[in-house]
């Protein structure tokens, strides 16, 4: 900065001296008299200065060459200066003559020429000043700050979350309400010397409303809410989360008592000594930070920790022992009723027809956790005003569930031929679900209409929640899925690659069943242990801990399995033949057919109660405007479910 300052001072000096030079013209009154009566001042200044009782006029401008007038070479570069001195005053005629060509200026003296050239200058200095010292300070601000935790404080006057706006957890809500009592009043507890847990894990699917929770905590015990993602804590140079895991827990004890939430702790809990690094590793350096914070010898009184994970499966044992996270509070996927309160929480934000019954929704949501429910809701309203209502009414719910679940129709994606082909493929599957039905799966309805990657589905509505799986329900899937491909075989006389899918679904099964359910002539013994991946956290081998001859067996009783209850979808076909054409027609004319017309096919061989077309959406589907995605090999392949989890999940 001191040499831009000489840098500056020398050119300021330089540019004033320059414009005291240069070549001019000096010229005596006459002359100048003449060159005013000739037209050939362009402009020009009289400065006067008083100098020991004499006025001198000094008279300056610029001056066209002889021939030439001002209007002629205004402007042009051969245009030369003049220069014209005198003392004392100039006759009234000669002033006269001048005046017209000249102004007068004001005297200046030295140091207005200096501000005047100095301003710009210190513009620039100013502008640098901004530019470099100031970043040359944040820059050193930033490196004292790098190590500062990013956890973020809510202030209590945010918009709260209280527990009545969670929904779908009630055990867990009755877990973590001794948090909220131990804040409100920590001495109740104190007196007779219990102590409140330090850190409670939330552990749950995705969705589940873990971080809702969390925010309902502190919202009913009205204390700071700390909240940080463990990302935020790992960081590529050594030390750094570690520091940022200190300087959290310091704002934490400044702010006591309040609440911490780390959300999606698994980023930096997992197991030490599992990848590469060693102990050296920054990620384990900072959980290492983490594990002294919780429990170390400094008491963290009134500073409870909550964390939530998807994968509690990967955390490190030090972080799961008493006196760190030592309660454990599970958040499951909602049951029945658990989906009915979620709906009504979500429902009380949409403007939804009276008739609408959450219950029947409810039903039809297995598997569901409560930010697919929100969302559920949500495309209904989006449906309802593509199709121009003033209110969601039930069949805009129906049609979100079937985009969420299934995709976007395509209606044009078939020709005739493979619309006949599905159509006998999802029949075979409704007859035969209507038929082996033991009440509990009640069969929804059926659909030819391209979904995702399906070109039908066959979807059920169980009457309640499949906690545990029987081995008639079991088998009773099996026979199912493959009531496709023996559809297709029997009319068609060829069989297709829609039905890959149902195979795959059945043999997961049967092998299940074998493996690790018992339920084969094998007998009650589980062949094979599940490795887990401590990064991965979820099943990517099984051990094989049997001999060559057993897994034969095992290959054996599978093929068993999946045999007999194929030649049990057969008969039922055969002996359904006729309702089977009778279903396909109403499939092929009316595209969807519901679960009463499947039965009232069965029993009476005809539909019976009229059916409702599909509404018509009032958005440009596929090839109106859009480009028809290309259709893929198998692409006709449906879901029936994956087995029991989640048991009854539509397909």
């Amino acid at each position: 900065m001191i040499w831009l300052g000489i840098l500056a001072a020398i050119f300021t000096l330089y540019a004033l001296s320059d414009s005291q030079r240069g070549q001019v013209t000096q010229m005596s009154i006459p002359q100048v008299l003449e060159a005013a009566q000739d037209n050939r001042i362009i402009t020009g200044t009289i400065k006067n200065e008083p100098n020991g009782g004499n006025e001198w006029y000094l008279i300056s401008g610029r001056m066209a060459p002889p021939g030439n007038t001002a209007g002629q070479l205004e402007g042009d570069s051969s245009i030369e200066p003049i220069l014209f001195q005198a003392r004392g005053r100039l006759t009234s005629d000669e002033y006269t003559t001048i005046r017209p060509f000249f102004r007068e200026e004001p005297a200046s003296t030295f140091l207005t020429d200096l501000l005047i050239n100095l301003v710009p200058f210190l513009l620039i200095i100013g502008l640098l000043y901004f530019l470099f010292v100031r970043q040359l300070r944040n820059a050193g601000k930033g490196a004292m700050s790098f190590g500062k935790s990013k956890a973020k404080m809510l202030t209590r006057d945010r918009e709260k979350v209280h527990f009545k706006d969670v929904a779908g957890c009630d055990e867990a809500k009755e877990e973590v309400s001794e948090i909220v009592d131990f804040l409100k009043d920590p001495k109740r507890f104190q007196k007779i010397g219990g102590k409140i847990p330090k850190g409670v894990l939330m552990v749950g699917p995705p969705g589940t409303g873990k971080t809702l929770l969390a925010k309902a905590v502190a919202g009913e015990a009205d204390v700071p809410f700390f909240t940080i993602s463990g990302s935020d804590f790992v960081e590529m140079f050594v030390g750094v989360g570690a520091a940022r895991v200190r300087d959290m827990f310091e704002q934490a004890r400044k702010n006591s008592p309040c609440i911490v939430f780390i959300d999606e702790i698994d980023a930096v809990g997992r197991q030490r000594g599992a990848g590469l690094g060693g102990g050296n590793d920054e990620r384990e350096q900072t959980l290492n930070s983490l594990l002294v914070e919780m429990d170390g010898f400094e008491d963290h009184e009134g500073i409870i920790v909550i964390a939530a994970t998807n994968r509690p499966d990967v955390l490190d044992k030090a972080l799961l022992r008493p006196g760190r996270f030592d309660r454990q509070v599970g958040i499951d996927p909602p049951d029945l009723n658990g989906r009915e309160q979620i709906l009504a929480v979500h429902a009380k934000k949409i403007k939804m027809a009276e008739d609408i019954d959450l219950k029947v929704v409810a039903r039809s949501t297995p598997g569901f956790a409560g930010a697919d429910l929100a969302n559920l809701l949500n495309e209904a309203a989006l449906i309802a005003a593509r199709r121009k209502r003033k209110e969601v009414l039930m069949l805009d719910i129906d049609e979100a569930r079937d985009k969420i679940s299934f995709g976007r129709e395509r209606r044009r994606l078939m020709d005739e031929e493979d619309k006949k082909i599905t159509a006998y493929h999802e029949a075979g599957h409704a007859i035969i679900q209507a038929v082996v039905d033991d009440g509990k799966m009640p069969l929804y309805k059926v659909t030819i209409i391209p979904r995702g990657q399906s070109l039908g589905s066959t979807m059920f509505t169980p009457t309640k929640d499949i906690l545990n799986q029987g081995k008639a329900r079991a088998l009773n899937q099996i026979c199912v899925a493959m009531g496709g491909r023996i559809a297709e075989d029997m009319v068609i006389g060829d069989i297709t690659s829609g039905a890959s899918g149902d195979i795959k679904m059945a043999t997961k099964l049967a092998r299940r069943m074998v493996c690790d359910w018992g339920m084969s002539k094998l007998g009650p013994i589980a062949f094979g242990e599940n490795q887990d991946h401590v990064f991965l956290g979820k099943e990517i081998s099984r051990d094989q801990n049997y001999s060559e001859a057993t897994a034969q067996a095992i290959d054996g009783a599978i093929h068993e399995i999946v045999e007999q209850q194929y030649e049990r979808a057969e008969q039922i076909l055969e002996e359904h033949r006729e309702h089977l054409h009778t279903l396909a027609d109403s499939l092929i004319q009316y595209e969807t057919v519901d679960g009463k017309h499947v039965h009232e096919i069965l029993e009476t061989g005809a539909i019976q109660s009229p059916i409702e077309p599909p509404e018509p959406m009032t958005v440009p589907g596929p090839g109106d405007g859009e480009e028809e995605p290309e259709k893929k090999a198998g692409s006709g392949e449906e879901e029936l479910g994956s087995g029991p989890e989640p048991a009854g999940a539509p397909a």
